[in-house]
């Protein structure tokens, strides 16, 4: 058989297409940069996601570095936000987020935690260092001890019985994934692949408390028969994972909504006062305008400093819901599902937040109509200003065209009489030098043509300069 030769994807032998475009190859990868894990029953999670504000992700390397054997870990292996890390008979995960990062330790379930026990020490069997952990760069947002267990679902009494001995006998939340049942509402049906199993109601069962324990952790249980595949194992701990990340995400903004209330409300009161004194003309148009400059420059830094913050939580609700939505959740008789349980107690926080970005947005736009007013209102007193003043120049134009033509008539007689005046004397000049001449006379019989004759100069000077200009 002839030799084939192999192409290679990046270096083909044959350029099919136009050049790449420089983001292509990233864009394209970017549906693989955090695969699922694999994860074999019966298995402990231990998972911190901590708020890496501040924090390099040299810094976390750093932290990556004193796990055994990762000593050479270079920054550059976590340009891309992600590391799965193989060691001696455990697994450590790191992804980095906008605004939290992910460490999770996967590591075989220790005896004492299986489902038979009663409150089990899960840290005491950890695969590293509990100081390891405490010197996580960072702070703690979320923090989940995750056990993963065998066992037959059909006699879901003793299930529960085990289950509820299992976290101390306190209340469950507890939901059968993978219903059939979410069929009718159009989510679908994730179907068993060729190692799966798939009950005939569901594929595993998931309880929790959503309480903190006094190690700052919170607990949860899977449940699920023999067979189920690590593949799935691994989708049903990611997705219960983010499900609490991305509730306690959405959730910062309900301490920013109640800090915001009290100075929304003074906002409005405020607003109300100025629209009020708008519409009396109380107050000067200088001191609204300064109060009310003062009030934009407070809403618009309020929402400069927050809008963030409402935006991300909307959308980590919305990744909430997503992962609620995937679970594909069936009430187990006595209990709450977890997506009950928590869109009762979300949903409300959830609606808080909206309201006041909402309001805060609302409050944004009337103090700008309430700008606009007055700016309008200004314009005008502004406009009838000028009219006055413009009248008035018109007045001073018109007095000063008297003015200036009664001047103009003294200037022809004032200039006439000095005209005449030297004609006097040349006349007295001429008869003392012996000529027959009456200077007086000659004077008088001169005045209307030295007025006529100054009269017209002045017209021609008036003409020349209105050509001029």
């Amino acid at each position: 058989m002839p030799n084939v030769p192999t192409t290679d994807y990046a270096a083909p032998l044959v350029q099919f297409l136009p050049p790449d475009d420089s983001q292509r190859a990233t864009l394209h990868n970017e549906v693989h940069a955090r695969p699922s894990a694999r994860v074999r029953l019966p298995a402990l999670i231990v998972y911190v996601a901590v708020l890496n504000e501040g924090v390099s992700q040299a810094t976390e390397c750093a932290h990556l570095n004193r796990l055994p054997g990762q000593s050479a870990l270079t920054p550059e292996r976590l340009q891309d936000n992600f590391l799965r890390l193989r060691l001696d008979g455990f697994t450590v995960k790191w992804e980095r987020h906008s605004e939290f990062t992910r460490y999770s330790i996967v590591q075989p379930l220790p005896e004492l935690a299986l489902l038979g026990s009663c409150e089990p020490d899960v840290m005491g069997s950890l695969a590293l260092p509990a100081q390891w952990l405490a010197q996580i760069p960072g702070r703690t947002v979320a923090a989940v001890q995750l056990v993963m267990v065998h066992a037959p679902l059909d006699d879901a009494t003793l299930l529960m019985a085990q289950a509820m001995r299992w976290f101390g006998g306190r209340t469950l939340v507890a939901s059968l994934l993978g219903s059939n049942a979410a069929l009718a509402n159009g989510q679908g049906e994730e179907p068993a692949n060729r190692h799966g199993y798939n009950h005939p109601m569901g594929h595993s069962w998931a309880l929790t408390q959503f309480r903190l324990q006094p190690d700052g952790f919170e607990r949860m249980l899977v449940i699920a028969p023999e067979g189920t595949s690590q593949t799935r194992a691994g989708r049903i701990a990611a997705r219960l994972l983010e499900l609490e990340t991305y509730r306690l995400m959405a959730l910062r903004g309900l301490p920013v909504s109640k800090a915001l209330g009290a100075m929304l409300a003074q906002a409005e009161g405020d607003l109300v006062r100025i629209t009020g004194q708008l519409e009396n003309k109380s107050v000067s148009d200088q001191e609204l305008l300064d109060t009310l400059v003062s009030l934009a420059a407070s809403v618009e830094r309020a929402t400069a400093e927050n809008s963030y913050r409402f935006a991300a939580t909307q959308a980590y609700y919305g990744l909430v819901n997503q992962r609620i939505r995937e679970l594909r959740e069936k009430a187990i008789p006595g209990t709450q599902t977890i997506g009950e349980f928590m869109q009762r107690r979300l949903s409300p926080a959830m609606a808080t937040v909206a309201a006041t970005g909402q309001r805060l947005a609302s409050l944004s736009e009337r103090v700008a109509r309430t700008s606009d007013l007055l700016r309008t209102r200004v314009d005008i007193a502004t406009e009838v200003q000028n009219q006055q003043l413009l009248a008035k120049l018109t007045r001073g134009q018109e007095l000063q065209l008297r003015l200036q033509s009664t001047v103009e008539g003294l200037s022809i007689a004032a200039i006439s009489y000095y005209v005449i005046s030297l004609l006097l004397y040349g006349g007295k000049a001429l008869k003392a030098a012996g000529l027959p001449v009456n200077p007086e006379m000659a004077a008088g019989a001169l005045v209307p043509v030295v007025l006529w004759a100054v009269w017209r100069t002045t017209r021609r000077i008036h003409a020349k300069l209105h050509v001029e200009h």
